[in-house]
């Protein structure tokens, strides 16, 4: 059977009425006695009408109550990230009470066309894999807002990374300033290059200038080795290319295995910390006696682990909610938020 596609000017034909009248009762109900409203929607109900075509209201408008929010990677993998999820629960908070939808767009894309007609704007939420959607974001006639990154004339949202970082790992060389013993430093890194491979990471490696939030995490780390006068070995830095607890196993059972064997991790997030942790602790190497690790992000498995793990907590249902008002109010601020460390039982 058919289904019969109603429009405004139909719908009001087979009921007998007017345009006017049908969109009245859907959208100025105080043109209408409420039994006549009732009478109309309850006939347009039966015939499967829903209302006057939206998206072409919208667009006549200029305005859709639909915000994409752009992911560094792909839907399917940032979704079961217990950072973003609380990031995206931060910009939901703010957005839904006002009537604004989300559209969650994967950070492999090529570029944005495809949504960019029927959104009012974009959250981006970390720099993009595809560094392609950059050039495309910074050139739109539409609102746009930064997490974690800058982008040229808008908005943004970030932390001190670098120093955060630095904070966390001065905490984890305290026991080594007395040079009773020797600090041996390995750093697990996260996305540190453009690669879905787990290896180790040289400086001729890495770009000249990159303002990632791993490279600023990385730079942190190294002025604490530099004024700690730790001497780290070029080889043992590692990149993971997703903070998860597969790739990161791997990459800890890797760094575990070199000799000297490192008694410092420092890891770029706390899931690859947790990886980290267990990892060592299945290997009989004893948590912080043996091997001090720090992690990144202050997520709540992190301080429930025994041993609890040393971090930067960040607010990122906080960094969302700001991200969202910054939107909703047009405003081209670049905001620093505070962060904290936490001190754990795994340093």
């Amino acid at each position: 059977m058919t289904v019969k596609k109603w429009t405004l000017k139909s719908i009001a034909a087979h009921l007998g009425v007017s345009n006017a009248t049908v969109s009245n009762a859907f959208n100025r109900p105080d043109q209408l006695s409420k039994k006549r409203r009732e009478e109309i929607l309850s006939a347009c109900h039966e015939l499967g009408y829903f209302g006057p075509n939206k998206a072409a209201r919208s667009l006549r408008k200029g305005t859709f109550n639909i915000v994409a929010l752009v992911l560094p990677d792909s839907v399917e993998y940032m979704v079961s990230d217990p950072v973003a999820s609380s990031f995206m629960r931060g910009v939901a908070n703010v957005l839904e009470p006002q009537g604004i939808n989300l559209l969650l767009f994967s950070g492999n894309a090529d570029n944005v066309s495809n949504v960019v007609d029927f959104v009012d704007g974009f959250i981006c939420y970390g720099r993009p894999r595809n560094t392609k959607l950059i050039n495309h974001l910074e050139v739109l006639n539409k609102e746009v807002v930064a997490v974690d990154f800058e982008l040229n004339g808008q908005a943004s949202v970030n932390i001190d990374n670098h120093q955060a970082a630095y904070n966390v790992a001065n905490q984890a060389f305290k026991t080594f300033s007395d040079a009773s013993e020797e600090a041996y430093v390995a750093i697990l890194g996260l996305r540190l290059l453009d690669t879905e491979l787990i290896c180790r990471v040289y400086d001729h490696h890495l770009p000249k200038l990159n303002t990632s939030i791993a490279h600023q995490r990385l730079a942190g780390f190294r002025q604490a080795l530099q004024e700690a006068n730790i001497a780290m070995s070029e080889d043992r830095t590692w990149n993971i290319p997703e903070s998860s607890e597969r790739w990161a196993r791997i990459a800890a059972k890797e760094a575990l295995s070199v000799q000297p064997r490192p008694n410092v991790l420092l890891c770029m997030s706390d899931l690859i910390a947790l990886a980290a942790a267990r990892e060592a602790l299945e290997q009989g190497i004893k948590v912080p006696q043996e091997l001090k690790i720090v992690g990144f992000d202050g997520i709540d498995e992190a301080q429930l682990f025994n041993p609890s793990i040393t971090t930067i907590h960040q607010n990122s249902e906080t960094k969302g909610q700001h991200a969202a008002e910054l939107f909703i109010n047009k405003q081209k601020q670049q905001l620093i938020l505070p962060f904290e460390l936490r001190v754990g039982q795994s340093t």
